[in-house]
């Protein structure tokens, strides 16, 4: 079972390593996720007994564990939700107020340190070796009020080095300390020097006080804490918004009777109404009148819907016209929104595979900072360095490593990754999908309601010479209306929207493998395939031609006959949804084969490859053939399995990824990594390049906060001090501060993601584009039509540009170079930086895709080709 503790007392990524390495040591314990940002640890556990033992075993590590409770009704819920959102609020408002205590006294402080060094003028009573004492003693009382206000670097600091596991707060406690003792012992030999009359051993000790650094350290790392914490709390606000989606109270009727109620209060069965401009409290079915819902909070899809009685309405759309009353159906945990909220708060609480790079060096992290800090101290001495600057370096050593850059890297951009997704309609159910999907390179998906709309309709109409088709309708509903075969319904369906209705049927009968027969007004009637017409010695004559062409394009045909007479064929079809080539189409251009996977026959799967572009189809696979399949061609490379989530649920948990695609209402797919709240095969590419943007991301973090840590502790310890370049611990303090802010700066810039489309359908042929019966398209006149209409096409040119987003330096212009030059036909790839382009100048005509592949697999994004 999965128990959700809150965790007290994290500061960064050594505090989250420490806490999970305790819980991992109970007994128990199968697995735990530690969350930084949200301040919450979720635990897989054998026995709920457990929970008090992972309690004690967390507060001996000197941190608090609190069980929450289990969801129960939809107030503790929200409660339960809210929780790293109000928690980012509160720690904000807190940090900010103990960021204005420090400015107000730090900035006197600084005044009465600095001031003499840039001959700004003080109070009379300050100055003169009659006042070194007064002087000293006033910056001391200055750095007093700083250090009582931000104790808590002090109490958690000590506390966790004293438990053998010292983290951010450690560091800080360990350089503020050390320039604030040392500060005191100054203060000392002020005292000493005064009394044996020596003014100037006295002014000399003076000007080594450190107050102001220890001042400076708490102020400069406090104002980064209240910048990070704003910055967190901007990444959790997704959830908040997710909460505010929903109508706050809602309008019951009872006996005739309406009653406003809070929303929380709606109990299932209870009938609600809803005008026209409200919100949907809860999941349910309309009972009476219609509405015209925007559903676009749900789905992400802008298009109205109209609801009559019946159909079943969301919680938290919106009712733009019309009224109706509705039965609540589902409410509190069980709603829709509520199921999207908690998908993405447990996604937000996983942890990708890559952090777990991250979690390694963070443990042994601050020990080793410690450590060099120790041994910046005493080479500096026993190189003959004064205590003095043995003492600024090690501080500055300690202030300027920041663990919490290196913690916040993974979790950032993953919350604000999978909260931007929600609100695409993209729900992300861990944050290991959410890596593994950027590393796609097979895409499979199933046929029937993927790739097409999953229900049979009438596509084509042929009726027999001397036949009216109001003829041929009637026969056709008339008999198909006793079968329950799909392909029945489809064509009753057809036939009541063309005003036809069934006529008098007896003695229906259904032949296994050929079709059904019966009488309609006492004629003897059949329909069915090719073969139950030649049973029975009926010639289909020219309709049967007819119906090879449709059996060709995917269509199923169906002969109706009466008396031995052929009345004509319908052509039934599960017809392509309108976005699936367009869907394969941007998936090729990502550098992505596709294969569609499919129960139906060869023929009929040709067909519908042929009219959506997939690279590849493989027909005739039952459901534990489609696992077989997934299991196969997973071995050769990350693959991704695109699927209803029902009959596909073998095939989509064998798959490294797998995508449910269907109604916006069914999100507890539990066999896929990935839910998409529409019907829509676009949603696949977004949700790829939704991983991609987010893993950029996340390796711009890492890499800039490895960077950081390994470039500024040695500047620190004073590698470079033969060349004038020294660190004191204030700047120290500042670019640390920096470098945690910067981390979750970056990671908010997916906050504008958005799916960017760059395929583009070829341009049909320029007979098909012209009217039947345009002149100009005869044989004679063809070429000069064609001339006239050059224009409007695309000519292939000798360079295409490409727009890339991703590049940060010269080093991403020359692997953007790299990777194009690669391909064959690029003679020279010029790549702008500034502009965001690289042109390719081609030997010979290379596809676009092709060129973009390369691009995206060297860790870039191309918005467009021109």
């Amino acid at each position: 079972m999965k128990v959700t503790f809150d965790i007290a007392g994290m500061t960064c990524a050594a505090c989250s390593a420490r806490v999970e390495k305790a819980t991992r040591a109970v007994d128990g314990v199968q697995d735990v996720a530690v969350n930084l940002l949200k301040n919450s640890m979720e635990v897989e556990l054998d026995d709920l007994n457990t929970a008090t033992a992972i309690e004690a075993a967390v507060e001996k590590a000197g941190y608090g564990a609190t069980q929450r409770p289990e969801r129960g009704a939809a107030p503790s819920t929200r409660a339960a939700e809210a929780r790293p959102v109000a928690d980012a609020a509160a720690e904000a408002k807190r940090v900010r107020n103990r960021l204005i205590i420090s400015i107000i006294f730090t900035m006197p402080l600084f005044y009465l340190s600095m001031g003499h060094m840039f001959g700004w003028p003080l109070p009379g009573f300050l100055t003169g070796d009659s006042n070194i004492m007064p002087f000293a003693f006033t910056q001391f009382l200055l750095l007093l009020p700083v250090i009582f206000v931000n104790f808590k670097f002090f109490r958690v600091g000590f506390k966790t080095l004293a438990h053998g596991a010292p983290n951010m707060d450690s560091l800080i406690a360990l350089g503020s300390a050390a320039s604030t003792i040392y500060g005191v012992y100054a203060l000392y030999k002020i005292g000493y020097a005064l009394g044996a009359s020596d003014a100037m051993g006295a002014h000399v000790a003076v000007m080594d006080l450190y107050f102001e650094s220890a001042a400076m350290i708490l102020t400069l790392i406090t104002l980064g804490k209240y910048f990070e914490a704003r910055a967190k709390g901007k990444t959790t606000d997704v959830i908040a918004k997710l909460m505010d989606l929903a109508p706050k109270e809602a309008t019951r009727l009872v006996d005739g009777r309406e009653e406003r109620i809070p929303a929380d209060d709606v109990r299932a069965g209870d009938v609600l109404v809803v005008r026209a401009g409200e919100g949907v409290p809860v999941d349910g079915t309309v009972l009476e009148g219609t509405g015209t819902l925007d559903e676009s909070v749900i789905t992400g899809e802008s298009v109205p819907v109209d609801k009559g009685p019946g159909d079943t309405v969301t919680g938290a759309t919106v009712n733009r016209t019309g009224w109706f009353t509705m039965r609540a159906d589902r409410v509190g945990d069980d709603t829709t929104l509520a199921g999207i909220i908690r998908l993405v708060d447990e996604a937000t609480s996983t942890k990708a595979p890559i952090e777990k790079l991250a979690d390694k060096i963070s443990g042994v992290f601050v020990p080793i900072v410690i450590g060099i800090a120790l041994v910046t101290f005493a080479v500096w001495l026993l190189g003959g360095a004064t205590l003095e600057v043995a003492l600024s370096h090690a501080v500055s050593v300690l202030v300027i490593s920041c663990p919490c850059a290196l913690g916040l890297a993974t979790p950032t951009a993953i919350m604000v990754g999978t909260g931007r997704g929600a609100q695409n309609g993209i729900l992300v159910k861990s944050a290991e999908a959410l890596e593994t999907a950027h590393g796609v390179k097979t895409v499979v998906l199933d046929k029937t309601g993927t790739v097409t709309e999953g229900t049979p309709s009438v596509t084509d109409v042929r009726v027999a010479p001397g036949v009216d088709e109001a003829r041929l309708l009637e026969v056709a509903t008339s008999i198909e209306g006793r079968s329950e075969h799909p392909l029945a319904r489809a064509v009753c369906d057809y036939a009541r929207a063309h005003q036809a209705y069934p006529l008098i049927v007896e003695d229906f009968k259904q032949i296994p493998g050929e079709g059904v027969e019966a009488l309609v007004d006492d004629i003897p009637t059949c329909a069915g395939n090719l073969r139950m017409m030649e049973a029975r010695g009926i010639a289909p004559g020219e309709l049967a031609t007819v119906a090879q062409t449709f059996a060709d394009e995917g269509k199923t045909p169906l002969f109706f006959a009466q008396n031995g007479e052929v009345l004509g064929v319908l052509a039934v079809a599960d017809t392509v949804k309108p976005s699936s080539a367009a869907a394969l189409a941007e998936l090729k251009a990502m550098g992505i084969h596709t294969i569609m996977l499919t129960g139906d026959n060869e023929r009929t799967a040709a067909a519908i490859q042929r009219e959506v572009g997939a690279d590849e189809v493989i027909a005739g696979v039952l459901p534990d053939g489609k696992e077989r399949e997934i299991r196969r061609l997973s071995e050769s490379g990350a693959t991704a399995m695109v699927g209803d989530g029902i009959n596909d649920a073998p095939a989509l948990a064998r798959a490294d990824v797998g995508i449910a695609i269907g109604a916006g209402t069914d999100i507890a797919i539990e066999s896929a990594d990935v839910v998409l709240m529409r019907s829509d095969l676009m949603d696949v590419p977004a949700a790829i390049q939704l991983s991609r943007a987010t893993m950029r991301t996340i390796k711009q973090n890492l890499f800039w906060a490895l960077i950081y840590n390994a470039v500024c502790i040695p500047v620190a310890a004073g590698v470079l001090s033969m060349w004038g370049v020294n660190l004191n611990p204030m700047i120290a303090a500042a670019a640390m501060s920096l470098s945690s802010v910067c981390v979750v700066t970056n990671a908010l810039r997916l906050r504008g993601w958005r799916p960017r489309f760059t395929a583009v359908a070829p341009l049909p042929p320029l007979e098909a584009s012209l009217p039947e019966g345009t002149p100009g398209t005869t044989p004679e006149n063809q070429t000069q039509t064609e001339d006239a209409e050059a224009p409007a096409r695309k000519e292939i040119t000798m360079e295409k540009t490409l727009h890339v987003e991703g590049m940060m330096c010269q080093h991403c212009v020359a692997h953007v170079k790299k990777a194009l030059e690669g391909i064959d036909g690029v003679e020279e790839a010029v790549v702008d930086l500034d502009a965001g382009t690289a042109t390719a100048h081609l030997t010979h005509d290379v596809p676009a895709d092709t060129l973009s592949a390369a691009v995206v697999d060297a860790g870039y994004e191309v918005t467009s080709i021109d």
